[in-house]
């Protein structure tokens, strides 16, 4: 069993927070730190963001942290060695990479998946790499034991969810709003009703992102969803509190985890 799923079933039914942040932003030490922060706080999985430079999902507010942690020459590997740091105090809290294809393509899949799998990385999520493309990794992640996260958008049909179901593990990511994160037009009474209907072919948890940012949003979404991922929240914040991140940062996940219980 996964730390993913040993989470979700030490839940028993309560809803997850997935907190997002950008490795290297502002710099790794201070990721580092951060994560230490996300977890005290009440964090049950962390999602770390592998910098990119030519995003498709991302808002202006991670957009704009990818190249903070760019121009730091923030690459891959250092993302794995800050997880690695990460594992040498806790091993308990999931940890899942989101981003995209291209840096991993290019460190060789199999190379890719050995080295997050022995950082201690959970899971990976590839934006742009859809179910039907993701066969050779996928079973690299699966030899490996990493769970393989995809995004479910409200213009996914019925013939693709079934299908990302069948490759899906550890948890679903629903897009909660045709967007790209850091949007506001969170409809949440068709949020319940999509996760509503994708649970007829989703056996494993359905995590609720983008536009979630406040309280009252998280609280909403956390009563329809197994988990609530919130990102550009955080990731604004640390940008606007430079040089007192983690202090700036700890009231706003614990207000957010409170909105939860």
């Amino acid at each position: 069993m996964s730390r993913i799923q040993q989470i979700f079933q030490q839940l028993d039914g309560r809803t997850a927070l997935v907190s997002y942040i950008t490795c290297g932003d502002p710099d790794v030490d201070t990721t580092l730190q951060l994560m230490q922060v996300l977890v005290e706080e009440g964090t049950d999985i962390i999602e770390l963001g592998v910098p990119f430079s030519d995003p498709m999902a991302d808002g202006p507010v991670i957009q704009a942290a990818s190249q903070r942690a760019l121009r730091n020459d923030v690459s891959l590997h250092d993302v794995l060695s800050v997880v690695t740091k990460f594992r040498q105090h806790n091993q308990k809290t999931p940890i899942v990479l989101m981003g995209y294809l291209n840096p991993v393509y290019h460190m060789g899949y199999e190379n890719f998946v050995q080295a997050a799998a022995k950082a201690g990385v959970d899971g990976l999520l590839t934006v742009d790499c859809p179910a039907e493309s993701i066969d050779d990794l996928h079973a690299h992640m699966q030899a490996h034991g990493l769970d393989c996260i995809f995004l479910i958008a409200p213009t996914t049909t019925e013939e693709r969810v079934k299908l990302i179901a069948s490759k899906a593990s550890g948890f679903v990511y629903y897009v909660s709003l045709k967007g790209v994160t850091g949007s506001s037009q969170l409809d949440v009474a068709e949020v319940s009703r999509r996760i509503e209907h994708l649970r007829q072919f989703i056996q494993i948890p359905i995590g609720v992102g983008f536009g979630i940012k406040d309280a009252e949003s998280v609280r909403k979404i956390g009563a329809v969803a197994d988990a609530v991922i919130v990102g550009s929240r955080f990731v604004g914040t640390i940008d606007q509190n430079k040089g007192h991140e983690a202090e700036a940062l700890a009231p706003v996940v614990a207000e957010l985890k409170q909105a939860l219980v």
